[in-house]
C-alpha cells in the first residue's frame, strides 16, 4: 500500500494466542501478515504459566527478531504488536506490548485504536499519584486497572475499560489469563479464531490464514474475552453499544485477503469501484489503479464500465524501509521511488486512475504528471470514497483540518490542483451501499467522521487542537 506516501496511517496491528507450545513462533508470523498496519516498532510477550517475557524493537517485525530472540521466549502463551505512532509519538518506550510488573504479577497490554478522553485521564491520575513511563495512552488502562478495588483481573479490566472513551481493541495478559476487548463502537477489527485447541485473536482475518488458523467470530463490540487454560467466556463491559467501524478499513487499510463482518476486503473494494463507474462514468481507452489498495477498486470499475483494466503504474517492491518513516521529506521522495508508470500502457491512452483516497493531495499530483510525462492523452482521477474533509481522533494520523485538502477546497479545486483532466469521488450513500454492511441504520454501522464531521463518540477539547472545531 501507498499509506506511507499519502499521510494516511493505521496506529497498529495486534495478535495473540493462548494454548500452544510454539505460542511466540505463531505470533511472529502473525505479526508478520500485519505488518502493513505499523512499520515502526513491534514487540512479543509470551507467558510460561509462572512469569512474563518480552522482546521489542523499533523496526519492521524480522528486524526486531533477526538474531535468535524468539529462542527466549518459551510459553504456551503469547501476544504482539505492530505500531504506527500517532499518538504519543514513536521512541522505545512507546513500543507495544507495554510490560508492567507490579508484587501481584505481570501485566502486558496492546493497543490498536485511540483513546479520546486519555489526556484528561492521565490529569485524574497524575494528581492521584500515578507516574506514566511512556506517552502512550495505552498506559492509561494500565494505571486505572491496578487502581480498581476489585480483587479479579477481569473485573479490574472491566471497571477500567468503563472509563474508556475512543477506538480502542485491547489484547491483555497475565501469567495465567489473555483478555481481549473491543470499544463499544467496534471501531477497529478484531477477530477470533482456533489453531487445534488453541485460541487465537488478530487485528485481521489474514493472520488466520498465515499462521493456520480457523475463523470462529468477530469479536463484538463492548465484549470482554477471557481466555485460560479452562476455555474462553466471553462478558459484556458495556450495554450500550453502536456499531461504527471505521470506513477506511475497507476502502484502505486491510489487507484485501481479509473479512471483516463477514465481508472480505476486496470483494468490497470491488463494489466500490463498480459503484464509482456508476457514479461517474467516463469515455476512456484504459483503467488503471494505483498499487496496491485501490488495484480492487480499479478492476471493479472496469468490469462495471467496459473499459480494459491495464497495469499502468507498478509498484518498486524493493525500496528500503527508509521511504516508510511518515516525514513529509521522505514521503514526497518516496513517491518517485516507489512508482513507475508504464509508458507501452498509457502513452497515446485515455486514462482512469482509481485511487481510495486524497488526502494532502501531493501524491495525486505527482501520480497524474507521471502518467502524463509517460504520454497520457487525458488522466482522469476516481477516488473510491468521499473527500476526507474532517480529522480523525481515533488513531489514523490525520488530526487537523489543515492536512486535509478538501477540508479547504472544492473539487473543482482539488482536480485543478492535482492537474487531472476529471476528478471524482464516491458519494457517502454509494459507498455504504456498495460495501453492504449487514447492519441496520443510516452508515449501516460505519463510522463515517472523516467524510461527514459526524463523530459517534464525544470528543474531548484536549484531543482537538485549539483551533480546530468538531461537531459531535
Amino acid at each position: 500500500m501507498l499509506a506511507e506516501l499519502k499521510g494516511l496511517n493505521e496506529e497498529c496491528g495486534l495478535f495473540g494466542i493462548w494454548g500452544h507450545p510454539d505460542a511466540a513462533q505463531i505470533t511472529y508470523y502473525g505479526l508478520h501478515s500485519l505488518q502493513h498496519r505499523g512499520q515502526e516498532g513491534a514487540g512479543i510477550v509470551v507467558s510460561n504459566g509462572e512469569k512474563l517475557r518480552i522482546v521489542k524493537g523499533e523496526g519492521l517485525v524480522n528486524e526486531v527478531f533477526s538474531n535468535g530472540q524468539l529462542d527466549h521466549l518459551q510459553g504456551k502463551a503469547a501476544m504482539g504488536h505492530v505500531r504506527y505512532a500517532t499518538a504519543g509519538g514513536g521512541g522505545i518506550q512507546n513500543v507495544q506490548p507495554l510490560l508492567f510488573h507490579s508484587q501481584v504479577g505481570g501485566l502486558a497490554i496492546a493497543h490498536n485504536g485511540n483513546l479520546v478522553n486519555a489526556n484528561d485521564l492521565k490529569h485524574q491520575l497524575e494528581n492521584q499519584g500515578s507516574i506514566f513511563q511512556t506517552t502512550s495512552d495505552t498506559e492509561v488502562l494500565a494505571h486505572l486497572t491496578r487502581k480498581s478495588g476489585y480483587t479479579k483481573i477481569k473485573d479490574r479490566v472491566k471497571n477500567a475499560l468503563s472509563m474508556l472513551k475512543g477506538a480502542y481493541a485491547f489484547v491483555i495478559m497475565t501469567e495465567t489469563k489473555m483478555l481481549v476487548a473491543l470499544d463499544p463502537n467496534g471501531l477497529r477489527p478484531l477477530s477470533l479464531g482456533r489453531l487445534g485447541d488453541a485460541y487465537v485473536v488478530a487485528s485481521e482475518t489474514c493472520a488466520f490464514d498465515v499462521v493456520g488458523a480457523t475463523y470462529e467470530r468477530d469479536v463484538e463490540p463492548g465484549e470482554l474475552l477471557v481466555i485460560t487454560d479452562e476455555g474462553l467466556t466471553s462478558e459484556r463491559f458495556s450495554l450500550h453499544t453502536n456499531r461504527a467501524m471505521c470506513s477506511m478499513e475497507y476502502i484502505y487499510f486491510s489487507r484485501p485477503d481479509s473479512s471483516i463482518n463477514g465481508i472480505n476486503i476486496h470483494t468490497a473494494r470491488k463494489n466500490l469501484g463498480k459503484q464509482l463507474a456508476l457514479e461517474a462514468p467516463i469515455e476512456a481507452d484504459v483503467v488503471t489503479g494505483v498499487p496496491d489498495s485501490s488495484i480492487s477498486a480499479a478492476i471493479g470499475y472496469a468490469e462495471a464500465s467496459g473499459i480494459p483494466y491495464e497495469l499502468g503504474l507498478i509498484k518498486n517492491r524493493y525500496v528500503g524501509r527508509t521511504f516508510i518513516q511518515p516525514s513529509q521529506s521522505l514521503r514526497e521522495q518516496g513517491v518517485k521511488m516507489k512508482l513507475s508508470p508504464v509508458r507501452g500502457v498509457v502513452e497515446g491512452k485515455r486514462v482512469v486512475m482509481v485511487d481510495d483516497s486524497i488526502v494532502r493531495g501531493t501524491t495525486s499530483r505527482r501520480i497524474v504528471k507521471m502518467l502524463r510525462d509517460a504520454g497520457a492523452t487525458e488522466v482522469h482521477v476516481c477516488i473510491s470514497s468521499p473527500p476526507i474533509k474532517n480529522p480523525c481522533f481515533y488513531g489514523i494520523d490525520t488530526s487537523t483540518h489543515e492536512e486535509l485538502i478538501a477540508s479547504s477546497h472544492s473539487i473543482e479545486e482539488i482536480r485543478q490542483i492535482i492537474g487531472a483532466d476529471t476528478l471524482t469521488f464516491l458519494s457517502p450513500e454509494g459507498m455504504v451501499k456498495a460495501i453492504g454492511r449487514p447492519y441496520e441504520g443510516e452508515y449501516r454501522g460505519q463510522c463515517m467522521a472523516c467524510f461527514t464531521g459526524k463523530y459517534p463518540t464525544e470528543i474531548f477539547p484536549d484531543t482537538v487542537l485549539p483551533h480546530e472545531k468538531v461537531y459531535v
